[in-house]
């Protein structure tokens, strides 16, 4: 037990010096693929705001929390599909979602040393969000919906450089499958909203940047001009 608090004790010490602390925003443009509209994976379309913590473990690892709020539209209308577009379906939605994971640097990066100001990296992320379904029709084309919470694995790359000291602009796209089918209110149990496949479900992805600022102890890692 004396061994174990000593080595806790040590663990806790160090990651404490070597922590450098990131807070920002994300500014990005979202799209959805599925039943509706057309199915490329990078079509921004619609408009992502955020806000972005990076605890810098190493110059290769950051632990990374996200909380961001998505819009989500689709529109028959721009589909290559002849079939979606005779039918002329659309829709609105947005997600609200919190996402904790990690991310991992194609090479060492600080905003201190000079060497390492930018890289390319990789975002792995377990997330939950929070969006509108459809329950039922209460008159003709004219649905109730109701909030409901699910859950997704955000990933994605991205390459981050300094603009200055403590300050740092990422560009990034993050994907992700959302394990259900009714982002675009697709229901079958109301007949109007029943269409598509029903065992494809729904992705959706954010394409922008990331603006942070640096703060706190810097890194034992972290060097100097």
């Amino acid at each position: 037990m004396k061994k174990f608090i000593i080595i806790s004790l040590f663990s806790f010490t160090f990651f404490g010096y070597a922590q450098i602390n990131e807070l920002g925003i994300s500014l990005a443009g979202s799209n959805y693929i599925g039943d509706v509209g057309n199915r490329n994976y990078i079509n921004p379309n619609a408009l992502a705001v955020g806000l972005v913590y990076k605890w810098n473990v190493t110059p290769r690892m950051a632990y990374r929390l996200d909380a961001t709020y998505i819009k989500l539209a689709s529109n028959d209308a721009n589909s290559y599909n002849d079939v979606r577009l005779a039918r002329g379906y659309s829709f609105k939605n947005s997600v609200k979602e919190l996402a904790i994971g990690i991310e991992f640097n194609y090479y060492d990066y600080s905003m201190i040393k000079r060497e390492w100001r930018s890289t390319p990296y990789l975002i792995v992320q377990i997330a939950g969000f929070n969006y509108n379904r459809a329950v039922r029709e209460t008159t003709p084309d004219n649905f109730e919906t109701e909030s409901k919470t699910g859950f997704t694995i955000p990933f994605g790359i991205g390459y981050k450089t300094t603009l200055g000291r403590n300050i740092g602009l990422g560009f990034e796209t993050k994907f992700r499958y959302s394990f259900t089918d009714e982002l675009d209110y697709n229901n079958p149990d109301i007949p109007k909203l029943s269409f598509g496949n029903p065992d494809s479900n729904d992705w959706y992805v954010t394409t922008g940047i990331t603006i942070v600022f640096g703060f706190g102890r810097r890194g034992c890692y972290s060097g100097a001009f």
